[in-house]
């Protein structure tokens, strides 16, 4: 269970491609985290007024710093904060009891930065090899243009790589938490 502020986005994005794979559609229930696993159900409770809507992650993100979810138009809507653009919210993975955290069964790494020149990436990575034993460069391809994403592996648990993301983020503000 997280509590933060959620986001939407929509008609500029609608029809490309999400980080699933799928087209964006902004009059589906769908939503973008930065860590849970594709396709996990969520129940959204807009705390400012008590509404609730079921969505599905297919997306990366929000990269927004403070906002935990970035809904689909038709999710905020059903929220109320469409016009707003931004409401407290609480997130609970479906499934999930309020006690525990949604157990994934992979790892965590931080995102640290993103190039479209590799020569960037592979510098920055050098340069995180000093103090951390294992980093990769992610080619990831978006509207025919190929970017090359710098992460640090940070462990299986979620508490811990959000201990490491507070580490990294003094150098690094815009880093973020990925799951594979």
């Amino acid at each position: 269970m997280e509590v933060g502020i959620a986001s939407w986005y929509g008609p500029g994005f609608h029809g490309k491609k999400t980080a699933s794979g799928e087209r964006y559609n902004m009059y589906a229930y769908t939503a973008a985290h930065k860590v849970l696993p594709m396709g996990t159900k969520v129940l959204v409770t807009n705390l400012e007024n008590g509404r609730q809507v079921i969505v599905r992650i297919n997306d990366r993100g929000p990269f927004v710093k403070g906002r935990i979810i970035d809904l689909s138009y038709a999710a905020a809507r059903a929220l109320g904060m469409h016009r707003k653009g931004t409401a407290l919210v609480r997130i609970q993975a479906l499934g999930e009891s309020p006690q525990t955290h949604l157990v994934f069964k992979g790892r965590y790494y931080i995102q640290v930065g993103s190039f479209a020149n590799y020569a960037n990436a592979v510098k920055l990575k050098e340069k995180l090899k000093k103090k951390f034993p294992i980093i990769r460069i992610e080619p990831f391809s978006k509207n025919g243009k190929t970017f090359y994403r710098v992460q640090v592996l940070a462990a299986q648990d979620l508490q811990k790589a959000r201990m490491l993301l507070s580490r990294l983020e003094q150098e690094f503000p815009q880093a973020f938490i990925v799951a594979r």
